[in-house]
């Protein structure tokens, strides 16, 4: 589970609100690393911002984007390897590198879009699905 913080909630509310519970209508305008946090710009696809301020600031800790990138299996991929006592071949997960490293060294430009969307459809899958357990209860 993503830590967001209650600030960022009712921003991402407004946002989901804005775009009438669309969620394909948002996307993401920019992204940067620095430092230990992951930072998207999000907006609205039907009302383009003309600049990153205009723009929903989401900071998401490092950590939490490699757990993704990790559990998602983005950067593994499904491998055969070769037991070395007993000689057999079995089927495996291959690790690629390290979540971050991957992301940022071995990850195609397509994939690391691949990446940074699956860590935004989870935040607005976890924000929905949380909120509106909590309401029910």
């Amino acid at each position: 589970m993503i830590k967001i913080p209650h600030k960022l909630k009712q921003q991402l509310w407004w946002l989901i609100i804005s775009v009438d519970f669309d969620y394909s209508r948002i996307a993401i305008a920019d992204h940067e690393i620095n430092g230990d946090v992951l930072t998207l710009w999000l907006e609205d696809k039907h009302d383009f911002k003309n600049s990153l301020d205009e723009c929903l600031q989401a900071d998401i800790h490092l950590k939490q984007f490699a757990r993704l990138i990790k559990t998602e299996g983005l950067n593994s991929y499904e491998g055969t390897k070769v037991h070395s006592g007993k000689n057999f071949a079995y089927k495996s997960r291959v690790t690629i590198n390290e979540p971050i490293r991957w992301y940022q060294e071995d990850a195609s430009p397509t994939e690391q879009l691949w990446a940074r969307e699956a860590m935004l459809k989870t935040i607005l899958t976890q924000l929905v699905e949380t909120e509106i357990y909590a309401e029910a209860e």
